[in-house]
């Protein structure tokens, strides 16, 4: 199961309308006081003159058709005109603000969801699937910012006509008042009844919808082992069960609300031929008139539609309740890595940084008595050591699981120790800001990440006020310029989403040109070279001689042979160091580094061989 579907689960439960959820999402409405206060104005409006059409007929049926005389019809055409208009400019009114209120509010969650996603913590996107982020930021927050842009204005509509209507024919005649609210109990609990069958499918439907979601940025994302592994016909299958789900249960939604609405509208009816029946009796005897009948009529065969709404937008409400608590929730994440007050007075935060503060950094590192352990899961590391002197190169190898990606992430502040100090410079790194120590780092991974645009972009990534010559020396330092002048458009080369166009080798230099022009003073290569051509590995291993000269750098190694000329090799086995020296050093040992050096060149050299 996807970690999109996982993250579903949480939701398939009956979920009651929670309206702290409400209150809260609420809020980004009343940002806009002024458009929120006219939409709600209008919509009273609309409906209060919805209310007086009828006493309008009334009127108009007592005093002109009956008396059989026109006089003063004038001021009642105008005045009905009038109605006709201002109801008119409500509406368009509505319109607008309605759809410009949705566009506010989507925007406001939106960007701050996005905003959210960039001072999260390393640790939310290990465990987050893209899917389930790209179902909140686009679908959830969509029909959520509709619905309280429209159905909540519509509510309001819906509750003042219904009150209006109660309160005018309670006036006229409390007697047939009474009679025509008698359908209102058996309306009620049928609409429960279909609300809830209804809501069991939209939410499935809901459900489904991420998890296809997700099956798109899978599918889209590992195109290439689908087509090596020959999968394009099982995922297919998989896709259509997912669409065929989706399919089925959104028919079922149809069909229920198919039924309920005539069943509401044959409900109606009976309201209203009572009001016919037990009106025309009170007319026959002189009780009503023909124009209070008349406006009794129009009430009970529009009475039931607003009822009908309001049973609606409560259900939507039930229905989004799961959407809004994940759209509330992404917002509200805490960050599992935050700055103390203290540290954002004085250094500012990742939106406001007080780089007048900052301290230059020399790249000292120090890992006093250190304990890790991810959540729920085992230490990592344990009362582990290590003092760094600025400039100094450390080569960090050992098997799989051993804690190595761990050490680097530490370095980089992306995790936090659970017991221990990190030390910058002689400080506890958790003493300055997190902007602080990153904006000095630099990071290449084994699967480089481009971002659409061009290769000039893409480098100038690192610093954007960068000159056109700063990026080209950029490149020529890590000898990326030879293949980039090669492209039809040189450095305009676009990259295509994900850099798709180029090698994994060339977008592999391209990050190390970007790393470099942001002349960071703690490097970091977390197996940079485990993904490349021996061709590409040997003009990047000539680069990082020259770019780690005088910077502190980490390098978490695959390929041993990149790292021969580091400084210090560390061999980490279970969250420790269990030999440490020079290359020439460890061999000489013949330890386990020995041991994994000898085999690995071992088989380097068959290859060789056999490739020849």
């Amino acid at each position: 199961m996807s970690n999109t579907a996982m993250q579903e689960q949480d939701y398939e439960k009956d979920v009651k309308v929670d309206f702290s959820i409400w209150k809260r999402l609420l809020s980004y409405v009343f940002r806009y006081k002024k458009t929120a206060i006219a939409l709600m104005l209008c919509n009273v409006g609309i409906a209060v003159i919805d209310i007086l059409y009828p006493l309008m007929s009334q009127y108009a049926i007592d005093n002109f058709v009956e008396k059989g005389t026109t006089a003063g019809i004038g001021w009642f055409i105008a005045l009905y005109i009038a109605f006709i208009a201002l109801q008119a400019l409500g509406v368009y009114s509505f319109i607008v603000k309605a759809g410009k209120l949705e566009m506010s509010v989507s925007y406001d969650m939106r960007r701050e969801a996005f905003q959210k996603l960039q001072e999260l913590s390393f640790s939310f996107y290990d465990r987050t699937a893209v899917g389930y982020l790209m179902a909140r930021m686009i679908s959830d927050v969509g029909s959520l910012s509709e619905m309280m842009a429209w159905s909540f204005v519509d509510l309001l509509w819906a509750s003042t006509y219904v009150i209006g209507v109660v309160i005018a024919m309670f006036a006229m005649n409390w007697k047939l008042a009474l009679l025509i609210m008698i359908v209102i109990p058996p309306l009620a609990v049928i609409s429960v009844f279909f609300q809830k069958k209804i809501l069991k499918y939209q939410r499935r439907v809901r459900k489904t919808n991420s998890r296809i979601t997700g099956a798109f940025n899978e599918g889209i994302m590992g195109a290439m082992t689908t087509k090596t592994l020959v999968r394009e016909d099982a995922n297919y299958s998989e896709f259509k069960q997912l669409s065929s789900e989706m399919k089925r249960d959104s028919i079922r939604s149809a069909l229920l609300s198919a039924l309920f609405m005539p069943i509401v509208m044959f409900l109606g009816s009976i309201g209203t031929a009572i009001a016919l029946h037990r009106g025309g009796i009170d007319v026959m005897g002189g009780i009503i008139t023909f124009g209070t009948l008349s406006a009794f009529i129009s009430y009970a065969t529009n009475f039931f539609e607003p009822i009908q709404q309001l049973a609606g937008i409560l259900a939507e409400m039930q229905s989004a309740q799961a959407s809004a608590e994940r759209v509330v929730s992404l917002i509200d994440t805490p960050c599992e890595i935050v700055d103390s007050p203290e540290v954002v007075a004085k250094y500012g935060d990742s939106f406001n940084p007080k780089r007048e503060n900052w301290e230059p950094i020399k790249g000292d590192v120090d890992f006093e008595h250190v304990s890790f352990a991810y959540k729920e899961g085992e230490k990592v590391l344990k009362d582990f050591n290590l003092h760094v002197k600025a400039g100094e190169t450390i080569a960090l190898v050992g098997e799989t699981g051993a804690g190595k990606s761990t050490i680097v992430n530490l370095v980089c502040r992306f995790y936090e120790p659970t017991e221990g100090r990190v030390l910058i410079d002689g400080r506890d790194y958790r003493e300055r800001s997190q902007l602080w120590l990153q904006s000095s780092l630099g990071y290449v991974l084994q699967t480089p990440h481009l971002f659409s645009g061009t290769i000039a972009d893409n480098i100038r990534y690192g610093r954007k006020d960068a000159t056109d010559e700063e990026v080209r020396a950029a490149a020529r330092m890590v000898h990326a310029e030879e293949f980039i002048l090669r492209q039809d458009k040189g450095y305009d080369t676009e990259v295509g989403e994900g850099g798709v166009r180029l090698s994994t080798g060339e977008k592999q230099l391209i990050s190390f040109a970007r790393v470099i022009l942001a002349d960071p003073r703690i490097f970091v290569l977390d197996e940079a070279t485990s993904s490349i051509d021996t061709e590409t590995e040997q003009l990047i291993q000539d680069a990082i001689t020259t770019v780690l000269d005088n910077r502190t750098s980490f390098i978490v190694a695959h390929r041993l042979s990149t790292i021969r000329n580091a400084d210090r090799i560390l061999v980490i086995r279970g969250g420790e160091i269990t030999e440490q020296g020079t290359h020439s050093e460890l061999i000489a040992k013949h330890g386990y580094y020995y041991d994994l050096y000898t085999t690995q060149f071992r088989e380097e050299a068959s290859d060789a061989i056999l490739s020849e």
